[in-house]
């Protein structure tokens, strides 16, 4: 899996978002998901579900303070 970014456009504001770890973390997400198949397909539904709605709550957190933490450097040197 490549993981260049060739080009993205955002807001002004956000243009010190650590692209890289938002991909990293969106890799995590999806290798999670995998598992969550996995124990889906064992049968143990409950344990699947309770890994795939933990691990967007944690996703949700992640991507949240990469976005406050590249608006912060934004009012630093805006």
């Amino acid at each position: 899996m490549s993981r260049k970014v060739k080009s993205v456009r955002v807001p002004k504001e956000l243009e010190t978002v650590n692209l890289s770890g938002i991909i990293r973390e969106c890799e995590k997400h999806l290798r999670d998901l995998e598992s969550a198949t996995l124990l889906k397909q064992q049968g143990n539904q409950t344990a699947a579900e309770a890994l795939i709605s933990a691990r967007q709550a944690d996703l949700g957190k992640k991507i949240g303070k990469l976005v406050w933490e590249a608006r912060v450097q934004f009012g630093k040197h805006g």
